[in-house]
């Protein structure tokens, strides 16, 4: 610490300290890639031995620019976006840039007033991620700083977005389902959250390509353990039993795998279940969850490189990305149990009995 008096520590006495340039001490602050292991260590020896640090609002005010990524969560509960943030945080140190992150709570107020914040502290680029906000709103934002969407699709003409084909994805959950024998197939959906509809809608076209429009059954829910719970509750209370249900995502999955056991109902034995994201949660040993994989880092670290393609001068034009879905298959999807019982079955899960094991 710089004693009282004494004047505060350069980039020059850390570069003396160190034997090495003011610009290779600039590489090292900005956290660059291309600095050796051994020259940055003794960067930061020196820096922290004369308790040097970095003055950003003397860089902002040189390059008229903060270098910093504010980033606004649909929901900090979903690993999904923690896991959004890795890739976004990585891309962003390589190109010398630091991630604000806020979260709107999964309200359009509560998102609103947290864009804002990012726009006061002058972030030079907005990445939205599950934004729930209105497509208008989104457009203003866009017409003071760059801004890319993940997770939600966008047409628009000035704002970047970054999505996974949530319709293919849904119709890869039912293709297995059907493939290993089940037709009487739920889906509880993600309510207002991005990508909600594709997945809905694509999880229906599936339905119907097999044959199974009849069996068609979409339950209210949302993107939370609450949800899937909910969801299951009402498939459950009303019309004939699923024998496997999908999931708008693995949040809500995880609650319809506990509401389902709490029925004593048994995954897969009883009932498949299919999620969608693959978060590390879904890959935990005691959840083993059959999943839809979207790639998360990867698609946080594309949200910055199309933000900095507008800041460094590259781009002009939005652009959209659409990643491809795949089906990861775990302990939670095996084929329905035999003709012969699903009568059984179906009187046990209408009457709400726990299944009754002999001693």
């Amino acid at each position: 610490m710089t004693p009282v008096g004494q004047r505060s520590p350069t980039i020059r006495d850390v570069a003396e300290r160190a034997g090495v340039s003011k610009s290779l001490v600039s590489l090292v602050m900005r956290g660059a890639p291309q600095v050796s292991d051994e020259r940055r260590d003794a960067v930061l020896r020196a820096a922290e031995d004369l308790g040097y640090r970095p003055n950003h609002a003397a860089r902002s005010l040189v390059r008229n620019r903060s270098f910093v990524i504010g980033v606004v969560l649909a929901d900090l509960h979903n690993p999904y976006y923690a896991e959004v943030v890795d890739g976004i945080e990585e891309a962003a140190r390589a190109a010398g840039y630091r991630v604000l992150i806020n979260t709107g709570d999964r309200t359009t107020d509560g998102e609103a007033a947290a864009v804002e914040t990012m726009l006061q502290m002058q972030a030079d680029a907005l990445i939205l991620a599950g934004s729930v906000l209105p497509g208008a709103r989104i457009e203003e934002v866009a017409a003071s700083v760059p801004v890319a969407l993940v997770a939600r699709a966008s047409r628009s003409s000035s704002v970047d977005s970054v999505t996974n084909d949530d319709r293919k994805g849904a119709g890869l959950a039912v293709d297995h389902l059907v493939a290993i024998g089940h037709r009487r197939i739920a889906h509880i959906d993600g309510a207002r959250g991005a990508g909600a509809v594709g997945r809905r809608s694509g999880y229906v076209d599936a339905m119907r390509r097999h044959g199974l429009a009849s069996k068609v059954r979409v339950a209210t829910g949302a993107y939370t353990e609450e949800g899937g719970v909910e969801g299951v509750e009402r498939l459950l209370s009303s019309g004939e039993p699923p024998t496997a249900v999908f999931a708008s995502n693995d949040m809500a999955a995880i609650g319809a795998l506990h509401a389902l056991e709490g029925h004593g109902l048994r995954v897969p034995e009883d009932v498949s279940l299919v999620g969608y994201d693959n978060t590390a949660l879904s890959a935990l040993a005691h959840v083993d969850l059959t999943t839809i994989d979207q790639p998360r880092r990867h698609m946080g670290s594309l949200a910055v490189q199309l933000v900095l393609g507008h800041l460094d001068g590259s781009v002009r034009r939005s652009r959209h990305v659409v990643v491809e879905p795949h089906l990861v298959v775990r302990r939670t999807s095996a084929p329905p149990r035999r003709a012969t019982r699903r009568g059984e079955d179906a009187t046990r899960i209408r009457t709400m009995e726990p299944t009754r094991t002999s001693g």
